[in-house]
């Protein structure tokens, strides 16, 4: 981790002038409705949570877990994570507390790890224990995608509880392989339920037609953004092929068409049909082309931007943005697109209803922490 002084400056400026955080001749970017503050910088930083006490825990690509204080400060490696194969997209990827984190201290995860039958996702979980030398006790694997193989993309691995507290949702990439998305026994190119306890609880439907008994949907490609909103929808975003990057209201036992239907191409030319030509598979809310290339997702929730409660904020890669997508109820549009002069990997909520972002640190990002506040 590499420690930053903190200051409000705008990211705009900054990617144009080569500035230093911290620069007194700094000042917000005209046109951002938020003033921008640099806390920290990490390496190749993948995710975070809050802790319920406004410490935060990071993940880093290379298979570092940090405990991170609240103003961003200081940082200790949490010790306890397995192995991670972070060759290619692999990475310690996602970082959620337990709905029950308070009485339990439980830490879910996720990442990706190489076998001896090639390689694939992992979701784990483990006890929180603080302290000087802090620590995920007693890990242990919760599930792991079917099957392995190989190459290093399109792993996913995002993670999401239910509102009723008993289900964990997780999100298999079809591995950049096209087929395993619509292969009912492979759990690539799916959105998987489980019970709390880990065990498969998919849609019946699909499980009674032949599914593997996790499959809640299917016909994903890159799934990177899980998040319910307070009425119980659940939203995902996925990174298409050459365009089509989708936004899509996730419903048990859909088939969301990949790789028969894209609103984008293959990335040697050849014609993906479009989602309307073929109306049996469910068609994305919102979809981009070009592409935004989409990382982290959250449904807003806070006070400090009212007018955006509801709304899913989404991190831009190759885009280098904060998205807006607009929420009505199970409907959605395109909303607002902010230049941040940085790939955008992860994006959450504070505490006080702030806007976190994680950049990616990789062609040409830093790797920043960010803190978005409403301007004065």
């Amino acid at each position: 981790m590499r420690l930053l002084p903190i200051a409000a400056v705008s990211l705009t400026l900054l990617a144009c002038t080569g500035a230093e955080p911290g620069n007194s001749q700094q000042a917000a970017a005209p046109g951002l409705p938020f003033t921008v503050t640099p806390v920290a910088d990490f390496d190749s930083p993948w995710s975070m949570t809050f802790l319920p006490d406004g410490r935060m825990l990071v993940t880093e690509k290379a298979g570092v877990l940090l405990l991170v204080t609240a103003d961003g400060k200081s940082s200790t490696p949490v010790s306890g994570i397995p192995v991670v194969d972070s060759a290619g997209q692999g990475a310690l990827k996602d970082v959620v507390l337990d709905p029950h984190f308070v009485h339990n201290k439980r830490v879910w995860f996720s990442y990706s790890e190489a076998a001896t039958n090639g390689k694939g996702v992992v979701l784990a979980r483990g006890i929180f224990t603080d302290g000087k030398s802090p620590s995920l006790a007693g890990v242990e694997t919760v599930f792991r995608a079917t099957p392995y193989v190989t190459g290093n993309g399109h792993y996913s691995g995002r993670i999401a509880f239910a509102p009723d507290g008993k289900h964990v949702f997780f999100t298999n990439g079809e591995r950049q392989k096209f087929d395993p998305a619509q292969d009912p026994k492979a759990t690539l190119g799916k959105v998987l339920r489980l019970t709390i306890d880990g065990k498969p609880a998919g849609d019946p439907g699909l499980t009674a037609k032949g599914f593997h008994p996790a499959i809640w949907s299917y016909g994903h490609r890159n799934l990177l953004g899980l998040a319910f909103d307070k009425a119980g929808n659940l939203w995902e975003q996925e990174m298409g092929p050459k365009g089509g990057d989708e936004v899509n209201l996730i419903l048990p036992g859909r088939n969301y068409g990949y790789p028969i239907v894209s609103d984008g191409d293959h990335y040697d030319g050849r014609d993906i049909p479009d989602h309307k030509t073929r109306p049996e598979f469910e068609a994305p809310k919102v979809s981009w082309n070009p592409v935004i290339s989409p990382g982290g997702l959250i449904v807003y929730s806070g006070k400090a931007f009212p007018q955006w409660a509801g709304d899913l904020l989404i991190g831009g890669l190759s885009s280098q943005a904060l998205v807006r997508v607009d929420v009505n109820g199970t409907s959605a549009k395109k909303g607002d697109q902010w230049p941040m002069g940085a790939r955008i990997r992860e994006v959450e909520e504070g505490p006080d209803g702030a806007i976190w972002l994680l950049e990616d640190g990789g062609q040409g990002s830093q790797g920043r922490l960010l803190k978005l506040t409403p301007n004065r």
